[in-house]
């Protein structure tokens, strides 16, 4: 096993649409895309794509979606560990403009234990919040047995702030913050005291806010993707988890600075593509990216 990514799978359906119809309205979408969907688990995918070995620890139904995403797992050579639940968990996702709004329905009442995965050859844990006692029992293990653990903080979601306890690159949202009503510089403070070797705060078109191997704060501006080429925003940031997570997996001696940068090419690829699966690089689409884009 060389990664194991832990969190919430959703079925997702993106619709593109001038607008969001309301009462009795009926219009047509002028594209959509159905794909996989949920934080870890695009970033799994993602990791997958980039010519990684994926373990997926998630939410699975025995319904007619969690049979579709079974399939589209088998697909991409990532490996299931299921936690049954009774029904699978949507996305309506609308992008418009730069942003996307989203709906979604989820079922996370568990129907069994945390499943038992041997962890001693992993390379790499990456986390996402959800699924709260399995985050925490493996990130445990995990910091035991020295294998770098990886967080996405998109909310300050229940047990995180105990998580982060074993986390040694966090890399958070903007609403993070907001929900701990602290500053990036702040949020990034609050890392240190955590113990987390790296830490990081991501603002979408802003880059990311960071602090590095020796504690150093460091702004990474995004790359500069022209607005006409800009189609859908949703999951850029769970594919810059996964590529970080990937280039990392390649050169685990490199600098963190260097598993951003990999990232941040790769979602400046995902947002010119519909969907999660669609916005999937390859290691050849990163390199087009960084080559094609000047830092904002």
């Amino acid at each position: 096993m060389e990664s194991l990514f832990i969190g919430h799978a959703y079925i997702d359906v993106t619709m593109r649409a001038d607008r969001v119809p309301s009462g009795d309205e009926k219009m047509v979408a002028q594209d959509y895309a159905v794909s996989f969907g949920g934080n870890a688990v695009t970033a799994g995918f993602a990791c997958a794509r980039l010519g990684h070995h994926v373990d997926l620890l998630t939410t699975v139904a025995r319904d007619w979606l969690g049979h579709m995403f079974v399939d589209m797992a088998h697909a991409y050579g990532v490996r299931v560990h299921s936690r049954r639940v009774a029904r699978s968990s949507l996305s309506f996702v609308f992008p418009r403009d730069g942003k996307r709004a989203i709906l979604r329905a989820r079922d996370d009442a568990y129907l069994q234990p945390i499943p038992r995965i041997g962890i001693d050859k992993l390379k790499l844990l990456h986390l996402d919040g959800h699924m709260a006692d399995a985050a925490l029992h493996y990130a445990r293990l995990a910091r035991e047995r020295g294998i770098l653990v990886s967080l996405d903080g998109g909310a300050l979601r229940p047990g995180i702030e105990e998580l982060c306890r074993f986390i040694d690159v966090a890399v958070v949202a903007e609403k993070f913050c907001e929900q701990l009503t602290l500053t990036k510089l702040e949020t990034l403070d609050w890392l240190k005291a955590k113990g987390c070797r790296i830490g990081a705060v991501t603002s979408g078109a802003g880059g990311v806010l960071w602090y590095d191997e020796i504690g150093e704060v460091r702004h990474m501006p995004s790359l500069k993707v022209p607005a006409e080429k800009i189609i859908d925003t949703s999951g850029a940031g769970d594919v810059f988890h996964g590529a970080y997570c990937a280039s990392y997996l390649d050169q685990p001696k490199a600098p963190w600075r260097s598993h951003f940068e990999f990232a941040r090419a790769a979602s400046a690829y995902k947002i010119q593509h519909l969907g999660n699966e669609a916005g999937l690089p390859t290691q050849e689409d990163v390199a087009a990216a960084r080559a094609a884009f000047p830092e904002a």
